[in-house]
């Protein structure tokens, strides 16, 4: 029969759709069987690797996803092991070999993190705890930190109810201190010009334990300064505001962002050569929120830190939340001290002039 007579008799000449899929078929069809099992997971591991490489190109625009994705981005690499058992389940070479891709991808991004940065010596010991507001053992809390052996001391979410016992508690080892509402600062060296920062907002989890008159981010924030034998150091302590995860709503971090801003104007408007900035910051350094931070500052953790350093929450730490960045000085060594009272975990670095 002629190709006229194929179109005559009603048949219609071939799809190339079909002639196409046909051909992909047989060149599949032509793999040997390992090869062929597993396609769906082998394209999974494919996507896996370039999300995590491209995650920076996910917008901000719809519920501040990009940003949710910075600050859990190496948990993404848990995918590999569960894309691993099916491949060996399935015997799937091909999805085994395209697993390469987000290994190679996660290590690009982390394996520098895993590798040990720390170094003996520094001048300094700076440490910041949240020591929480629900905290059922300040004294306690209050006596692991001052056992730390910490230079300078900052705390957050101080509740008026506990304010007292944490004095107590560090005042043998921190002759100098200064409280604004729930942020302090405890320190072996003269301790001078505190005031408060503006971080723009306007409540919190501690809305209820504050004073009728003063404003919220007066209770939060403080900067001073403090005198050491090679000139001023400028330090501040912070507690920006929570973030949410709401399915309608997305990643909610409006409150947290606004302080960022405030904190990195501060911090940009500063003469004084050394700067230091601890706190709960409610967030990853790797999310792009803090970009005008960390344009400027460095994480102690990020520059000698051993690991990911995880603070949040102290049962099981997920995420880097409790941060010290550092400008003018360098991170000898960070680390994450023993769990407290608190719902998170103290953080501690030593710095060098």
């Amino acid at each position: 029969m002629t190709r006229v007579d194929t179109v005559v008799a009603g048949r219609g000449l071939p799809d190339r759709a079909d002639t196409s899929r046909t051909g992909v078929r047989r060149v599949i069809g032509s793999w040997p069987g390992p090869w062929r099992r597993g396609l769906v997971l082998a394209a999974l591991a494919l996507a896996l690797g370039l999300f995590m490489m491209l995650h920076s190109f996910v917008p901000n625009q719809v519920g501040n996803l990009g940003s949710l994705v910075d600050t859990f981005l190496p948990w993404f690499g848990l995918g590999v092991p569960v894309l691993l058992v099916g491949a060996l389940a399935r015997r799937s070479a091909s999805a085994t070999v395209a697993l390469l891709v987000p290994v190679l991808v996660w290590l690009s991004l982390f394996g520098g993190t895993l590798g040990g940065k720390s170094h003996s010596g520094g001048d300094l010991m700076l440490a910041s705890h949240n020591v929480g507001a629900a905290n059922r053992d300040p004294a306690g809390t209050a006596r692991r930190l001052a056992a730390s052996g910490a230079d300078v001391l900052a705390l957050q979410e101080l509740s008026q109810e506990a304010k007292a016992t944490y004095e107590k508690g560090l005042a043998k080892a921190y002759p100098y201190h200064a409280v604004q509402g729930t942020a302090g600062l405890w320190s072996k060296l003269p301790v001078s010009d505190v005031r408060p920062v503006d971080i723009r907002m306007d409540y919190g989890p501690l809305a209820k334990t504050k004073q009728a008159d003063p404003r919220l981010d007066e209770n939060r924030t403080l900067r001073a300064t403090v005198k050491t034998d090679h000139g001023p150091l400028v330090v501040y302590v912070a507690h920006l505001a929570s973030v949410r995860v709401n399915p309608r709503a997305g990643f909610g971090t409006a409150q947290r962002d606004r302080g960022v801003q405030a904190l990195a104007e501060a911090v940009t408007a500063e003469r004084n050569k050394r700067v230091v900035l601890l706190g709960d910051m409610n967030g990853s350094v790797a999310d792009r929120a803090f970009n005008d931070i960390t344009s400027r500052m460095r994480s102690a953790q990020d520059v000698a830190g051993d690991g990911f350093g995880f603070t949040w929450p102290a049962s099981l730490p997920m995420v880097r939340i409790d941060q010290i960045l550092v400008r003018g000085m360098q991170p000898r060594s960070s680390w994450v001290l023993p769990a407290t009272g608190s719902d998170h975990r103290p953080v501690a670095a030593k710095v060098s002039w």
